[in-house]
């Protein structure tokens, strides 16, 4: 009898889906898939134990649900929802909808959950809501990376909460101020910050917004401004660093689609497993055009202080004192509780901060580097030891050694009490629970849109009837769009590498190699998958690393949405135009981005407003002034 079978949840018509089961114990077991009429849709052996996976399978009409699927003597059935392609994409869009229009996050998301589980539940509105709860939510909370990511971020609010009141933020403040002494020092300063923090963008965002917040609020930056800066400094820069905790995730995936094309191409398949898939990806980097011209982007509008848009309005408010957030916003770290605000009487040393940050980030560099010699061993090239490391379990030892450190130094000093240290670690996770909420459920969309197909469908839409030099251009749009509707680069990226390279290949043969007459059309389409997905996870309400930027910086959620969101388009259009359409007809790569640098220069000058900084107070401006 078969151990276990995976069917899905929801079929979409016309779309590929999968069926999984795993063999009975003792012998290998034949196994199929048939229809209800008969058709027969895959078939096989299973070895003893092990699963087996019929892939692409299509389903087009109910005449064949439901599905047959047998393992050696035994039977089930697969009755899944049938449903319409574009049904996938609705709950995305309907909580991205919603999130922007009432500028309200958890109800749009929970909107957004309740629809994913209508469909799975088979259009059973009240099954609905059981569904969301033990289908979605639990599972998303009982994830070991997710409790991961949930245990850092509240423990790294926990030091922030305690290094706020043993004196130690206001003392880095008063540190910088004589540096950073004007709006246009303090946001530079925040990219310098958010460049230097290169191989993680968990404790990118969380460490430069944490540590930045209060030195721009002295300085009247406003919130917006601070989450646009840590969040466009965070992915960008850990997927453009061949030393991070991403490019062994990027490397593996160009290897097995580079695996997969050879497999399919034949004639080309030695040339192409000669092919080394770290070089690849270093060959990418020139062509991954918008996290480039982001970067360019954030640091113009800083050096030079000018805005455009949304964001423009949002400094002019901040500047002119009045708030540093928008009236009745809702702010997804609450950073105004007594136990946020420094104990009566301590001294404002900046290494009351500073020793903890700076523990935070070498044990998190300790940890990666021992975390991935374990793997692959202290021999092996440093990329590949960093590719390697384990993310998850570093950030939790660096996040547990600050708050650790920070103890130590608030007692050490006389400072705060041990009953006091717990008080302020409590208080500062506290602070935190509305970025959890907003995580828990922005994640559970995600495992909606998983469930119902919502990628499938949309890499269903990337065609092979097409010219190749508009293969990148129409893979950054499909990866951007996959990734703003499930909130997910990684998964985008695990989506589309796989089915962009062997297309990409199939479509342009050898010309397309790198080093080829057509070279740039392949480093282009795989440049173009991790670049849109890049962007779709920015511009995404539902992306955990948009959730972090908010969070980190004690903005409101879809005001930083809403603030970035024009500037993240104007860099895509300019990355698709330059980049993916001008490099794959033979524009060269270094006056693509030449032109493009130019372009954002130009924009910032012309059409961004000055900000005027304003008169900065002796004593922190308290964030509703």
């Amino acid at each position: 009898m078969a151990q276990e079978l995976l069917p899905p949840a929801v079929i979409l018509k016309g779309v590929p889906f999968e069926v999984t089961v795993v063999g009975p114990a003792g012998d290998a077991a034949p196994w199929s898939v048939t229809t209800a009429d008969g058709t027969e849709l895959a078939s096989g052996v299973v070895p003893p134990r092990e699963r087996a996976t019929a892939h692409d399978l299509v389903v087009d009409s109910p005449d064949q649900l439901p599905l047959q699927v047998a393992v050696g003597g035994s039977s089930f059935e697969v009755d899944a929802t049938l449903t319409n392609g574009w049904i996938s994409i609705l709950p995305p869009l309907l909580a991205i909808a919603l999130a922007l229009l009432f500028r309200e996050v958890v109800t749009a998301l929970f909107a957004g959950v309740w629809l994913g589980a209508f469909v799975v539940a088979g259009w059973n509105p009240l099954a609905a809501f059981g569904r969301l709860m033990d289908t979605f939510v639990t599972p998303a909370v009982a994830d070991s990376d997710h409790a991961s990511i949930m245990v850092f971020s509240l423990l790294l609010g926990g030091m922030v909460g305690l290094i706020s009141r043993n004196g130690g933020t206001l003392g880095i403040v008063e540190a910088v101020a004589p540096f950073a002494s004007t709006q246009r020092r303090g946001k530079l300063a925040t990219w310098i910050a958010g460049m230097a923090i290169f191989f993680d963008d968990y404790a990118n965002t969380l460490i430069v917004g944490n540590t930045m917040r209060p030195i721009t609020d002295r300085l009247k930056i406003s919130r917006e401004k601070l989450a646009y800066i840590v969040d466009s400094t965070a992915a960008p820069v850990a997927a453009l660093v061949p030393i991070s905790t991403w490019v062994g995730y990027e490397i593996s995936l160009i290897g097995d689609g580079v695996a997969i094309a050879a497999e399919q191409n034949p004639a080309v398949a030695a040339e192409l497993l000669a092919l080394n898939p770290f070089t690849v990806f270093i060959a990418t980097i020139p062509h991954l055009f918008y996290p480039i011209f982001a970067l360019v982007l954030v640091f113009l509008t800083s050096v030079m202080d000018r805005d455009f848009g949304p964001m423009a309005a949002a400094e002019r408010r901040a500047s002119g004192g009045r708030g540093l957030y928008r009236q009745g916003a809702m702010l997804a770290a609450e950073t105004s509780a007594d136990t946020m605000s420094p104990k009566e009487g301590v001294p404002r040393r900046w290494w009351n901060a500073g020793i903890p940050v700076f523990t935070v980030v070498g044990v998190v560099l300790v940890g990666l580097y021992t975390s991935g010699v374990a793997q692959v061993g202290a021999d092996a090239p440093l990329r590949d030891i960093f590719g390697e490391a384990d993310p998850f379990a570093t950030l939790l030892w660096g996040s547990l050694a600050g708050v650790l450190v920070a103890m130590a130094i608030s007692i050490g000093q006389g400072f705060l009490s041990l009953g006091e240290c717990i008080d302020s670690v409590a208080g500062g996770m506290r602070a935190m629970m509305l970025a959890m909420i907003i995580l828990v459920l922005a994640w559970s969309l995600g495992a909606v849109t998983e469930a119902i197909g919502t990628s499938n469908f949309l890499a269903l839409m990337l065609s092979d009837r097409v010219a190749v030099e508009l293969l990148p251009a129409i893979v950054f749009v499909t990866s951007a769009a996959m990734a703003f509707a499930t909130g997910t680069s990684w998964g985008t990226m695990a989506i589309m590498l796989p089915v962009v390279i062997p297309l990409t290949v199939a479509l342009g043969g050898p010309d397309v190699h790198p080093g080829a007459d057509n070279g740039a059309v392949l480093l282009g389409g795989i440049a173009s998958v991790l670049a849109g997905a890049i962007f779709g996870d920015h511009c995404s309400p539902i992306s955990d690393t948009t959730v972090l930027s908010s969070t980190a910086s004690a903005c409101d959620h879809v005001d930083h949405v809403r603030t970035q969101l024009p500037y993240a388009l104007f860099v895509a259009g300019l990355g698709l135009v330059l980049g993916n359409l001008g490099t794959a007809y033979g524009l060269p790569t270094w006056l693509a981005l030449a032109i493009g640098i130019a372009v954002l220069w130009g924009a910032v000058r012309f059409f961004g407003t000055a900000t005027e900084d304003p008169v900065v107070p002796q004593e922190p401006a308290h964030a509703s002034e």
